[in-house]
């Protein structure tokens, strides 16, 4: 009996769509699902023809396939995910492959890496970004592992991954757990980015008062310019256009303002705050979907909490230009906070990554597509040391072009009591990055004076601290009379 290529364990819609990815591709497949209706169903309405094989048990799936066999495991992060290992692991030979392709938590795939890898089976965790139609059509892949796990992997990978200018859209992430903290992150940069659009739409529904009709005008031609084309500007384009068959009122009107999160954008920012690295805009994003999730106190503060009665004065195109400007400005911080954790892990973990890399496989499939991913690639290419994309010349330029506008849609949003988290964390990430002098010192001085935690000055060479006797100073300053 001919043996199978490819075996897939999980047949949820993602599931599905990558089996037939594969397929389609020329590689036979193997599928599993715990529910066997949904075997079947499968089988019976997307199989037909394929050249796809579906097991009854674990046991017959594992035989269906040939050896060294590849895995695919898309199920529920975290339990189901060891659930499955452990059913597995027994039934496997030396040099049998399972590959992770869900959201799991980076931490949980560096436990199993060295679990399995101990039974001397191969373990990949594998990032998978561009939902349904990716995974059907070409996603964006981050598998993390060996060199060797992804050798074997990769006739496979590079054909069912997204397709760009400049190759496929994958590459070998990094050891362990790398692929799914790289997925992590990128999803983290997908919740500031969702949040600025959201917040853009805000300024221009509440602010400059346009209809659903010029939403979706405003949208799709932001989405024809380089700085702002991106899969997400594009939906939302596209979401203005559909009508409520009830309401006849645009549906997005009628959706409850109440954003629900998987985990993967609050994971990004614990790992941020380990780490020690600033992602306001992020944080902003998560702090904002929580926020949303207020709905019944939110109602119920509207009736009496009040706010600015003032309306927009100014010109409602040009302040459609100023949110675009503040929009991308915006969205160049976000992308920044990103690739700034991800050298921070890329050290910490010795993960290795390559920001250029990383940036190019997100150009194609993902969510965050976007057509300035290419110039970050371009930033990362030039100079891998880079330590912030806003030091990089083209988008250092660009926020100095359009900053004065991205500081008066903050002012409007301000004044008119619109609350624009995200935009707000973006312009104080780039203010505070900008400044030689920040008011930490006061901090340092506060945590020496009641905690002893001393402090560096600006007049001595770095990693030298000093302790005052605060107490003792203030009143020899009061007896001589100096203050200084």
């Amino acid at each position: 009996m001919t043996k199978q290529n490819f075996g897939l364990i999980g047949l949820a819609v993602m599931g599905e769509n990558l089996a037939l990815n594969v397929e389609s591709r020329g590689f036979s497949v193997a599928v599993y699902n715990r529910t066997a209706a949904k075997t079947d169903e499968f089988m019976a309405k997307r199989a037909p023809g394929k050249n796809i094989v579906a097991a009854k048990t674990l046991t017959e799936f594992v035989d269906a396939l040939e050896t060294p066999r590849r895995i695919l495991v898309m199920v529920q992060a975290g339990k189901p995910v060891d659930a499955v290992i452990d059913q597995l692991k027994p039934m496997l030979s030396p040099g049998d492959m399972i590959i992770d392709g869900g959201n799991s938590l980076y931490d949980d795939t560096e436990r199993r890496t060295k679990d399995l890898e101990a039974a001397g089976l191969g373990f990949v965790g594998m990032g998978i970004s561009g939902g349904e139609e990716g995974a059907l059509n070409g996603a964006s892949l981050m598998p993390g592992g060996t060199h060797a796990a992804y050798g074997i992997l990769e006739p496979i990978l590079t054909k069912i991954a997204a397709q760009v200018d400049d190759g496929p859209c994958v590459t070998f992430i990094g050891p362990g757990g790398a692929g799914h903290y790289v997925k992590m992150v990128h999803n983290g940069i997908e919740y500031g980015d969702m949040q600025l659009i959201a917040e853009a739409y805000d300024l221009l529904k509440n602010v400059a008062g346009l209809s659903g009709q010029e939403l979706q005008e405003v949208f799709a031609e932001w989405n024809t310019t380089d700085e702002l084309n991106s899969f997400l500007i594009e939906i939302t384009a596209n979401i203005f256009k559909y009508i409520d068959s009830e309401t006849k009122q645009p549906l997005v009107e009628v959706i409850m303002d109440a954003a629900g999160q998987k985990g993967t954008g609050r994971w990004t920012v614990m790992s941020a705050l380990e780490l020690g690295v600033s992602i306001p805009t992020i944080i902003a994003a998560v702090n904002a979907r929580i926020m949303s999730s207020y709905k019944a106190e939110r109602v119920k503060a509207s009736q009496e909490l009040t706010g600015p009665t003032a309306k927009y004065e100014g010109d409602p195109k040009e302040f459609v230009n100023k949110v675009r400007d503040a929009l991308y400005c915006s969205k160049i911080c976000s992308y920044a906070q990103g690739m700034a954790l991800l050298s921070a892990a890329s050290k910490s973990y010795n993960y290795d990554l390559s920001l250029s890399e990383i940036s190019r496989i997100w150009k194609g499939g993902c969510i965050i597509r976007a057509g300035f991913l290419d110039k970050i690639k371009t930033a990362f290419k030039d100079d891998p040391a880079l330590p912030n994309l806003l030091l990089a010349p083209e988008f250092k330029q660009s926020i100095l072009d359009r900053q004065s506008a991205w500081r008066e849609v903050l002012s409007a949003a301000s004044t008119l009591g619109i609350a624009v988290p995200a935009f707000s964390a973006s312009l104080d990430y780039f203010d505070s990055y900008r400044r030689e002098r920040l008011p930490q010192n006061l901090t340092q001085a506060q945590r020496d004076y009641f905690g002893a935690h001393t402090y560096e000055r600006i007049d001595k060479p770095r990693g030298e601290f000093f302790h005052s006797e605060w107490t003792q100073a203030a009143e020899e300053s009061l007896q001589t009379g100096t203050t200084d």
